[in-house]
């Protein structure tokens, strides 16, 4: 009888501290012009960077975290890197006259916020059962959401949702900066602050075991 194969799969790096840095600091500059902080002739400049730092490297870093089986990283960095390239490319449609939203370009944006921030309320419930750090980026990106679609509503101005969108990138640098620094140091560096267990993940057959939803 022929003995069965076992795989032994090599771990990888945490992908966390990438995607939380991708997503900060592409919110960061965003938010820099919707608060108006900035002249408006920088506020193009997001764009670059949501199709690759925010974009492109939070999608990668939201299928590494697939490969760690952790659902609630790989959902986060994926849908957050898809929401940078999907605002990028709408920018990129418009400004070569592909999109043409007319009047209702700014209501167009409102409604993609609005979609982002229903999204992002059952996330925040999430964290609720992961730590404070991540409780706090996506507290304060739901306010963000919610003032930023009111302000192209045409409701309120652009500047209480930019300075939200600071805190929720200085929030998410943070975090960030924890997963590289706490396990450098040994030691909780910088503190996160956990929740709640997180249910572990059973091991498989021929395969190592891995944690789920450790973000």
């Amino acid at each position: 009888m022929a003995e069965g194969i076992v795989i032994h799969e090599k771990p990888i790096a945490d992908p966390g501290p990438l995607g939380l840095a991708a997503f900060a600091l592409t919110t960061f500059i965003l938010s820099m012009s919707n608060a108006q902080l900035v002249p408006a002739e920088l506020g193009a400049l997001f764009v670059p960077l949501a199709m690759f730092y925010g974009g492109l490297a939070q999608v990668l870093a939201g299928m590494w975290e697939f490969k760690k089986n952790n659902t609630f990283g790989a959902l986060a960095f994926t849908t957050y890197g898809s929401f940078w390239l999907g605002l990028g490319t709408t920018v990129i449609l418009e400004k070569v006259g592909i999109l043409n939203f007319g009047a209702s370009g700014h209501a167009a944006i409102g409604l993609y916020l609005v979609a982002f921030a229903i999204f992002n309320t059952y996330m925040l419930i999430g964290t609720f059962r992961i730590n404070n750090a991540l409780l706090a980026v996506f507290f304060f990106l739901e306010i963000t959401f919610i003032l930023l679609a009111l302000a192209e509503f045409g409701i309120i101005s652009s500047v209480p949702g930019g300075f939200c969108g600071l805190i929720t990138a200085a929030c998410a640098w943070y975090a960030s900066a924890a997963g590289i620094l706490n396990p450098l140091y040994g030691r909780a560096l910088l503190p996160i602050g956990p929740r709640g267990i997180v249910p572990k993940a059973k091991p498989e057959k021929g395969y190592g075991h891995k944690s789920l939803n450790q973000m």
